[in-house]
């Protein structure tokens, strides 16, 4: 697509957006009648589809001011893992680049996890090439937006998440900033201190200015700079038996933030409401060490020695958002574009040092672009006889893809549109998809309310899509409610694996069972996918005295279908000479499950103490793999704990100070006993024990504009360290000090 389709596309999206403001057809309306013609009627009010979501057992909600009294050293992840069914793991449970965890819902995975920024999608973390067992060497998404300009984060998990169309699968992570309407200027300060001299410090400076300049126009201006050193090199050498003959895989990386945004708000009328918006963040690594393969050599040592940055992304967001309330209903429409350049120094691609960078000043760079519409309307009326609320939409999605250097690899052979020179390949992938949903809330009588869905999506690759759901809530007694739903949920094959350009390639580890060390083998892209697919259901109880005491039970059910996969079976064979070619390509696996119970209790003791807690218990998480003697093999989706358990006291003990205690237990997490990508068996992987981390903070309103907050991460000092081997994939930090700043003015 060229740059006159791009702009013609905007185009067409702004008048989508103009579309659905009726003022002057609601006007003329009005004039159409006389006093004598209006009946008054009591008021009836269905809550939108939105607002019974947001009530969903599903569904979490994080607020500022549990931001404020518990804040996060770099990434909101930190405190999104507390919610239940949420966790934090790598994009595949090969456990390689295992410190760059994301954020897991209900163990479908991080790339069934959409995050979501102001109701608008990221999707950034896809410009990053895909691996054999689908790895991303990324951080993901969560961290475009600091703590402090947060006003809520929502979490929403299984059938509630699904309207919200690709990539929502496992769940939805929406970040809402702040948008005061009165001038304001507030300064946000943080430092974490680890006590661990291995272990990379941080701090955080960001400040946001809003300013009305005019009786109908209203600015936001956000700027944020982030820097969390990185881990040293050496940090898990203590889990080499002989330290001389082991390379201990790396600790966690830095990254250093810088983000500005600009927002301006013009409300022309008391129905209308415009938001223009500009957005530009940078993040860079602070190199420390990682290697897919976890084998360093100078270049790398040197780099990590000298803490260098190895890759950088940078996104580029400009946005047009109108809401409109009228008389007859509310509307919400956007147009986004997202830009992001991905920029890695160059790695090696086959053998042992793939994955090892082996360049410090040649850069291989990828791009990604993402234009984004969406328009709905919600309207009160009767529908089947029944008080209901009914929200339609309509969405569309381009996605461009372009590869870059990642289309450098040459072969030894044509195969199909393939050709053998890189040159020859068009390095740019992409994808159009639109997307239509009706939604309704229907009050069906006094104790039951139905929420039935539709969505159906197209798209340019794989055809058509039909989605959707219900979910109900029952009402057993004033203070018990029964509430469940089912939804079929999709995700669309992403531009790496359906591009004929990208190539995988291996000189023999990486091809699949019967053949594992027997290669070369290369893994093709695939034009010919299916989106992957997921029939969620959960049913649950709630209660809820409006006492102070609360809780919910949830068992959830995800039937994960056609899920993409390097592939396993060969579609062709290729013999030059003594060398034999083994050809792979991207495929569609039939059948993967989850299922888990959820539950939380909130227990106001007294007005001055607030117990919460939640848990999550995986009863499975596993998918089924086909080999190419027709056996097959069962590995985990993910690699998260059989169970958590989250537990915090909110104790406010005076007027100005506020305590918080806060433990979280992890159970074992096992290890796949086959690799996803060789069908290769290995019995003797470890599996990563139980560990408990408990943490302290404290927040103290220093006056009515200022408040500080401060505390003790991990309080017991339980360091996990990272071996590589089996689940034991990641660095759990140790013990910190930290102390933050929050200023108003």
């Amino acid at each position: 697509m060229g740059k006159s389709t791009l702009l013609a596309g905007t185009a067409l999206s702004l008048v989508v957006c103009m579309a659905f403001t009726p003022t002057t057809l609601h006007a003329q309306t009005l004039d159409a009648f006389s006093d004598d013609d209006v009946i008054v009627l009591d008021p009836i009010y269905i809550e939108s589809y939105e607002e019974a979501v947001l009530q969903a057992l599903g569904v979490s909600t994080i607020s500022a001011e549990q931001l404020e009294r518990t804040p996060v050293a770099n990434d909101i992840s930190e405190i999104v893992r507390k919610m239940p069914g949420v966790n934090l793991t790598g994009t595949s449970s090969s456990g390689q680049r295992g410190n760059n965890r994301q954020i897991d819902i209900r163990g479908m995975g991080p790339e069934n996890t959409l995050i979501l920024i102001d109701g608008k999608p990221v999707l950034s973390r896809t410009s990053v090439k895909v691996g054999r067992q689908g790895e991303r060497d990324t951080r993901g998404d969560s961290n475009w937006v600091p703590a402090e300009l947060i006003e809520r984060i929502e979490v929403l998990r299984g059938p509630a998440a699904a309207r919200y169309g690709s990539g929502s699968a496992g769940g939805v992570v929406n970040i809402i900033t702040k948008k005061p309407e009165t001038e304001l200027v507030t300064l946000g300060l943080s430092y974490n201190q680890p006590q661990s001299d291995a272990e990379g410090s941080g701090y955080r400076a960001n400040v946001m200015w809003a300013k009305p300049l005019s009786d109908t126009l209203t600015m936001r201006l956000t700027g944020n700079y982030n820097h969390t050193n990185s881990d040293d090199p050496d940090i898990n050498a203590a889990t080499c038996e002989d330290p001389e003959d082991c390379s201990a895989p790396a600790g966690s990386e830095g990254v250093i933030n810088k983000d500005v945004t600009a927002l301006f708000t013009w409300t022309p009328d008391a129905m209308n409401k415009f938001d223009f918006e500009y957005g530009y963040s940078r993040q860079g690594n602070i190199y420390a060490g990682d290697t897919q393969l976890s084998n360093p050599d100078e270049t790398s040592s040197a780099l990590a020695e000298d803490g260098a940055e190895t890759n950088r992304m940078e996104r580029f967001t400009t946005a047009i958002t109108h809401t409109g309330d009228y008389g007859w209903g509310e509307t919400n429409s956007y147009v986004q574009y997202e830009h992001t350049k991905n920029e890695r120094l160059q790695e090696g691609t086959a053998g042992s040092t793939e994955g090892r960078i082996n360049s410090t000043s040649e850069w291989n760079t990828s791009g990604l672009d993402v234009l984004t519409g969406k328009s709905e309307a919600i309207v009160q009326r009767s529908l089947l006889g029944k008080n209901a609320s009914v929200t339609v939409g309509a969405e569309v999605r381009y996605e461009r893809l372009d590869l870059g250097d990642y289309n450098e690899t040459d072969l030894s052979f044509e195969f199909e549109d393939v050709a053998a020179s890189a040159e020859d390949r068009d390095t740019v992938s992409d994808q159009l998809q639109i997307g239509a949903y009706a939604e309704s809330n229907i009050e069906w009588n006094e104790r039951l309310m139905l929420t039935p869905s539709l969505r159906v999506d197209w798209a340019d690759t794989f055809g058509t899509n039909v989605s959707g759901g219900l979910n109900m809530a029952y009402e057993l007694s004033p203070d018990w409610s029964l509430k469940g739903g089912v939804a079929r949920a999709y995700k669309a094959p992403g531009l790496y694996q359906q591009s004929s350009s990208y190539i995988y390639n291996t000189r023999g580890n990486g091809c699949a069972y019967p053949y594992y060390r027997n290669g070369p083998c290369y893994v093709l892209g695939n034009e010919d996918l299916d989106p992957e697919t997921s029939i969620n259901s959960e049913i649950g109880v709630a209660y809820d005295n409006r006492n102070g005491l609360a809780g919910t039970l949830t068992y959830f059910h995800n039937d994960y279908h056609d899920k993409i996969q390097s592939g396993m079976t060969q579609v062709a064979t290729l013999t030059e000479g003594d060398t034999t070619y083994r050809v792979y390509q991207w495929e569609n696996i039939p059948n993967a499950k989850v299922s888990g119970l959820e539950g939380s209790l909130s227990a106001r003791i007294n007005d001055d103490i607030l117990f919460s807690t939640n848990m999550t218990y995986m009863l499975e998480s596993e998918q089924e793999l086909e080999l190419e003697d027709g056996s097959s093999v069962k590995v985990p989706l993910s690699l998260v704990p059989d169970y958590t358990i989250n537990a915090s006291v909110e104790w406010q003990a005076t007027d100005r100070l506020s305590v918080t205690p806060s433990i979280t237990h992890y159970g074992r997490i096992d290890a796949a006993q086959t690799s996803a990508a060789t069908g290769y068996a290995n019995d003797d992987t470890d599996s990563r024990d139980p560990y408990t981390l408990v943490n302290l903070a404290l927040a103290y309103e220093l006056s009515d504009r200022v408040n500080l907050s401060g505390g003790v991460t991990n309080v017991f000092d339980t360091t996990i360290l990272r071996s590589g081997d089996g689940a034991n994939t990641y660095n759990e930090p140790g013990r910190a000090v930290y102390i933050g700043l929050n200023a108003n003015f």
